[in-house]
């Protein structure tokens, strides 16, 4: 009895084996106006936001900032994906305000929508107060995490920023994501 499962599970691979090398040059040949385009599949694709998601209203200054990190995204050449994890970053570290000293209350020398710090070597006070420079310097850590791109918004925000609060940037991947969608082609 062996032998005929055997032989059977050999002639069922082989079937499937020929199947894809005959059916593999045909469907080469498709029609390409019958396939679907490729950015569909990776936008719908895209990690839904985890857990409870908070929201707030914007001002001026705050909307001014979303538009900014969007600007530097779209400048360093990176998607949509990349600007929802920057902004719902900078939702929770800054409440996308740009901050300076904020004495006492400042964790350590944090500064600007990302609070990233000098003395860390994210750049001068000057540089990292201002929303292009801080948000090209989160993007350049972004991309050398490996896979930011399918990874959980907290798991990315968390391995760039480095954060006491690891998982308090995935409340904001609604938020963010409405953004970039609002914003991303104004």
């Amino acid at each position: 009895m062996n032998t005929i499962i055997r032989k059977s599970m050999l002639s069922v691979a082989g079937l499937a084996f020929a199947g894809g090398v005959f059916a593999g040059p045909i469907a080469a040949h498709a029609n390409p106006v019958d396939a679907k385009p490729a950015a569909v599949a990776v936008q719908s694709a895209a990690p839904k936001p985890q857990g409870d998601q908070s929201h707030i209203s914007l001002n001026d200054e705050q909307t001014a900032n979303v538009k900014a990190i969007i600007a530097a995204t779209k400048k360093a050449g990176l998607p949509e994906r990349a600007a929802v994890i920057s902004i719902a970053t900078s939702l929770q570290e800054s409440k996308l305000e740009n901050l300076g000293h904020l004495g006492d209350a400042n964790d350590h020398d944090s500064l600007g929508l990302f609070q990233q710090r000098p003395t860390s070597g994210w750049g001068t006070p000057e540089q990292i107060t201002n929303p292009e420079y801080s948000t090209t310097a989160f993007l350049k850590g972004l991309k050398q995490v490996d896979g930011w791109q399918n990874m959980a918004l907290t798991d990315a925000a968390q391995t760039v920023q480095v954060s006491a609060y690891p998982d308090a940037y995935a409340q904001w991947e609604q938020q963010a994501t409405d953004l970039v969608t609002q914003h991303w082609n104004s």
